[in-house]
């Protein structure tokens, strides 16, 4: 079950999620949030779907189709992150992967202030996997992120928040190897690959977000499942 904006570009939101769950051989039912407006270069508005409905779309849907993982994406409002918590009180044994979308990739901020202390106080303590990219690890935590010692610095506070499991993206740095750091309170496990040079990068997190789910959902382990999720989007790229 994707819980997510739309992307009129195709490129990222429910949209990005629907492709990859199929295109892994799952099958992806969804609650919408929002409608966007947007291309790949940035985003000129967002239409915000009501709270209520949000939450009706995850319980009726659900009654009917047992999920077997929840992904989060964009949530943009303190209403729409309490609605949805509520919602998924029901679904206590569940997984949930939460990419805390903030800030779209042109530097567009989707989420506000009252909001993100929301998000900390409802959902991250619940999710068994958040996916922030380093923007958003940022503001999460209020560390400056530039280099691979306040990545582990930033990814333990988040755990502080409740966090089962962290993977803080790395593609925010200006390195020739991108970094992907996975941490709970056992290990640090770090994916290295090469940085593709290219333009086309819209809807990455959201469909990163969306294998690993995809994996988890077919019993794979959590560090199993990030790999494979890593690598299918730098196939895609």
């Amino acid at each position: 079950l994707i819980i997510a904006g739309s992307d009129s570009s195709g490129g990222a939101g429910i949209q990005a999620d629907i492709k990859t769950v199929t295109s892994l051989g799952s099958y992806a039912m969804t609650a919408i949030t929002a409608v966007t407006v947007q291309n790949t270069i940035g985003v000129k508005s967002v239409v915000p779907i009501n709270a209520k409905k949000i939450a009706n779309q995850i319980t009726f849907t659900s009654k009917d189709i047992k999920p077997d993982i929840i992904k989060i994406g964009m949530l943009h409002s303190s209403q729409v992150i309490k609605s949805v918590a509520n919602a998924l009180k029901k679904f206590k044994s569940i997984k949930i992967v939460l990419d805390p979308v903030m800030i779209a990739k042109g530097g567009s901020r989707l989420i506000n202030y009252s909001a993100i202390k929301t998000l900390k106080d409802k959902l991250i303590k619940n999710a068994y996997l958040l996916t922030p990219n380093i923007p958003e690890a940022e503001v999460l935590t209020g560390v400056k992120i530039k280099n691979l010692k306040d990545m582990i610095q930033a990814g333990n506070i988040l755990l502080d928040f409740g966090v089962k499991n962290v993977l803080l993206k790395g593609g925010h740095m200006q390195s020739k190897f991108l970094i992907d750091l996975l941490i709970n309170n056992k290990e640090v496990k770090i994916f290295k690959n090469k940085r593709i040079i290219t333009k086309n990068t819209h809807g990455t997190g959201c469909t990163l977000s969306s294998a690993i789910a995809t994996f988890l959902s077919c019993g794979k382990p959590l560090k199993k499942s990030c790999e494979l999720g890593i690598k299918y989007v730098n196939q895609s790229i």
